[in-house]
């Protein structure tokens, strides 16, 4: 993957914002110059080039790069402009739209909640009603018409874990009994299910899919697929795999 080298001195925020807007003048814009410009600064230094060029054009850098740019290049340099949080509330959006017709789709929102430090995902709640007036929990119940996977995914994205390595085996077992009854049982949206994904921390459930394993000789996701049902099959063996082993996950996305 490639490395962002950063020039040592960089210009300031104005002379950035001056060169930008030379660039992305008249019909011939600059490309070269923008990504040069854009693509040499880190996430600080892009905030104050929009907050800069916001104050001297009075008008927003984005919106600008937006109706100046086309294709793929648009695409990168808005999401490339947005923060962290923002690019991420415009992904998840993005996928809750698509989500109504390709379940797959709605993994983003998996790698969100499963994935991401419990500060980012907050931020991202934030954000995500800053930008599309209303919650991501209004919006997973507006755009997702199954009850159970509703019910999964605004439990995951709702949750704060708590996210230090503190593992108790007593109730690693005791709950890996309970995920174990629930899929034997076809019932993999009880409220315990849900409460135990999405509230645990994440070494918690590594410890008990490790008892799950241990105690039934079987991966826990290998016995969602045997037992599961569709759709929240695929979800809940997505949630998994994001918490056990979130770099074999993108891995599996990448290959996709």
């Amino acid at each position: 993957m490639a490395t962002l080298v950063l020039p040592i001195s960089a210009p300031s925020p104005t002379q950035d914002c001056e060169r930008l807007n030379l660039a992305l003048q008249g019909r011939g814009v600059e490309e070269y110059v923008i990504v040069w410009i854009l693509g040499h600064r880190n996430a600080a230094q892009r905030k104050k080039i929009k907050e800069t060029y916001q104050l001297l054009y009075k008008e927003s850098i984005i919106n600008r790069l937006q109706s100046k740019l086309s294709g793929v290049l648009k695409k990168a340099m808005i999401l490339w402009m947005n923060e962290g949080a923002e690019r991420d509330a415009i992904f998840v959006h993005k996928a809750l739209k698509k989500g109504k017709t390709d379940v797959n789709k709605l993994r983003v929102l998996v790698e969100l909640a499963c994935v991401s430090s419990p500060n980012h995902l907050m931020g991202v709640r934030q954000i995500y009603c800053t930008l599309f007036q209303c919650s991501l929990e209004e919006d997973i119940t507006s755009n997702i018409s199954t009850p159970s996977l509703q019910k999964l995914l605004v439990g995951l994205v709702s949750s704060y874990r708590h996210d230090r390595g503190l593992v108790d085996l007593n109730l690693a077992k005791s709950e890996a009994a309970k995920l174990h009854e629930a899929i034997e049982m076809k019932q993999l949206d009880t409220d315990d299910v849900v409460w135990i994904l999405s509230t645990r921390n994440l070494f918690q459930l590594r410890a008990t899919f490790g008892c799950y394993k241990k105690s039934y000789k079987v991966a826990i996701d290998q016995a969602i697929s045997s037992n599961g049902n569709g759709d929240l099959d695929s979800i809940l063996q997505a949630v998994i795999l994001c918490i056990e082993s979130p770099e074999k996950h993108f891995a599996e996305v990448m290959e996709e």
